[in-house]
């Protein structure tokens, strides 16, 4: 079915595209448990490259930010251990 083909600029694509990946690794459990630090990094530098090609906006970027340092902070508090 080729009802939604090309229904979304190229602009549109590539920012659906960053931002799911963003919430990928995110959501990234694994990752988040086994190395708190580089999880956060990783995290931090898909926002920043995301603001530096303009795929999202300043608030975008602080808001994935913050949301980022929040994760970051439960699960060195040992948040994902803890759901069990």
């Amino acid at each position: 079915m080729n009802a939604f083909k090309n229904l979304l600029t190229v602009a549109e694509e590539t920012r659906l595209r960053s931002l799911n990946v963003w919430h990928q690794t995110f959501e990234n459990q694994a990752l988040r448990m086994e190395c708190p630090d580089r999880y956060h990094e990783e995290l931090l530098r898909q926002c920043d490259e995301m603001d530096r090609r303009g795929i999202i906006t300043w608030n975008e970027w602080r808001d994935l930010r913050i949301k980022a340092d929040l994760a970051y902070l439960n699960a060195v508090a040992g948040h994902d251990y803890h759901r069990h």
